[in-house]
């Protein structure tokens, strides 16, 4: 089966109608190809991308060469009323101490009568600062729907929403309120597998924050979608500058310019991340071949403490200035190497990646695409002179071609994550070529950084049906030793030009 004089047909991607063009751009560049239902066979591919959710039984039919890129059943963390009930299910379970993160909620109309006693026992009680409030349409993204409001007068919906408390001393920046988006990639909820991306996105209202005028969105709400229309977005505003996005490297550049220790800030924002994820991995049903990327939005308050707004499921991919140019380019390019370090049992097909030179290959490919990339490396190994392969005379079943292909003899060491050597560069060969005995994940890929699991013991915890008391314990460990002392309290002025 396998050709000594054979070539290597480029990887295929399937690509789903409105999946954000950058998508295509980069895999094209990377070298692969895009399928083409004409010319191919169904299964004749290798990544299949779309933005909503696949079936069950797609899942189910999923071959070892392929990978989609979402989960079963994450929905009930990227839907804000599901988000809701899980947090405060492990709430009730794990105690406030952890599960601190997430504002309180009423999910409507439901909790109607729950909210409107909160809501007058806050207004009895003399002294008592009174609450803002923020609703959100359940399933609607891109600030669509959302209202802030004091006064319950104020308060109309005809939808499902969620009701907030609304954080209304968040740290400012110059006087303009922003968020995080943050950048995590799942690429396994058995065990659970958790990366988070260095970089990404600093959102900015575009007019300053001000809580007497509620209903000005371009100084309460962040999204990029709303403020791109506003009148302040292309002036140059005071420390912020023009549009309304930073890098994480420019904030922390700023942060560490105002003699800011932001160590902290990260860390605890991973632990709500990883807190967040398992209150719906031992729901998540086993699935071996696909990778999730979320965007976790986290605002910061004038405490320097970290509150989760939400979970979103595909993340925004349009490229509406430069600073997200910088981000997502990169963040395709390695997500795509950390799809890559995924090795599967089975080798991609044959008669995928084996052709013969005379053969010319099919669809739409890049003139050009990075030389160092896991991608590329894969291809040029696969290139070098092979070996037959000795096999017993076979059918023509397809699925015998796609277990027969060796690529080649694993390696022999590899640094795993809980190294105590720092990790400095990528692997120099392919992940695909990892012993199956090899079960730890990488500490870092790219700018993917591994957060989960961060010892042995809860790798063992989660290794199959996850026991999420014991990986708990440790958690509480790890952070009573990582987050004392106590972070000194900042002057919201200090932020304030």
């Amino acid at each position: 089966i396998t050709d000594s004089e054979g070539t290597v047909r480029p990887l295929v991607f399937r690509l789903h109608d409105g999946v954000p063009a950058l998508v295509r751009e980069i895999l094209l560049e990377r070298g692969w190809t895009e399928y083409d239902e004409h010319e191919q066979d169904n299964e004749d591919w290798n990544l299949y991308w779309r933005n909503h959710p696949f079936r069950m039984t797609e899942h189910r039919a999923v071959k070892p060469w392929q990978r989609l890129n979402h989960h079963p059943e994450t929905i009930r963390i990227t839907r804000k009323d599901y988000l809701a009930r899980h947090l405060k299910r492990m709430k009730g379970i794990y105690g406030t101490t952890l599960y601190e993160f997430s504002p309180a909620a009423f999910i409507m109309p439901n909790d109607y009568i729950k909210f409107i006693s909160e809501y007058t026992k806050e207004r009895q009680t003399p002294g008592k600062r009174l609450s803002y409030w923020i609703c959100k349409p359940v399933d609607r993204s891109r600030g669509r729907g959302i209202l802030v409001f004091q006064d319950i007068k104020d308060f109309v919906y005809d939808c499902m929403v969620i009701v907030q408390k609304y954080i209304s001393n968040p740290l400012l920046i110059s006087g303009y309120k922003w968020d995080l988006r943050l950048y995590v990639c799942v690429t396994s909820f058995c065990p659970l597998t958790i990366y988070t991306y260095e970089e990404g996105l600093v959102r900015f209202a575009t007019e300053k924050f001000d809580l007497e005028s509620l209903d000005n969105v371009y100084a309460h709400l962040t999204n990029t979608s709303i403020n791109k229309f506003g009148p302040s977005y292309r002036k140059d505003k005071d420390v912020v500058g023009s549009g309304c996005k930073w890098t994480f490297s420019r904030f922390r550049a700023y942060l560490r310019s105002r003699s800011v220790d932001d160590l902290r800030l990260w860390k605890r924002i991973n632990y709500i991340i990883t807190l967040t994820l398992l209150a719906i991995t031992p729901s998540v049903p086993f699935t071996c071949n696909c990778f999730e990327l979320f965007g976790f939005d986290i605002l910061v308050d004038d405490k320097m403490k970290p509150w989760l707004l939400e979970v979103n499921h595909s993340p925004g991919l349009r490229l509406d200035c430069a600073t997200d140019a910088i981000v997502k380019r990169g963040l395709l390019h390695d997500i795509i190497d950390l799809k890559e370090t995924k090795s599967a049992a089975a080798s991609p097909s044959s008669s995928l990646l084996q052709i013969n030179k005379s053969t010319p290959t099919f669809g739409r490919t890049g003139s050009a695409y990075p030389k160092k990339t896991l991608t590329s490396q894969l291809r040029e190994r696969m290139n070098m002179p092979k070996t037959p392969v000795q096999s017993k005379p076979s059918t023509k079943s397809k699925a015998l071609l796609r277990t027969s292909y060796s690529v080649c003899e694993p390696i022999q060491s590899t640094r795993w994550f809980n190294s105590t050597e720092p990790h400095t560069q990528k692997p120099s060969i392919p992940p695909y070529f990892l012993s199956d005995k090899d079960k730890k994940p990488f500490p870092r890929v790219g700018d993917f950084v591994l957060i989960f699991p961060f010892n042995d013991a809860v790798l063992e915890a989660s290794r199959n049906e996850i026991n999420v008391k014991s990986v708990i314990q440790e958690m509480h460990k790890l952070m009573s030793k990582e987050l004392q002392p106590e972070h000194p309290k900042l002057n919201k002025s200090l932020f304030d030009l």
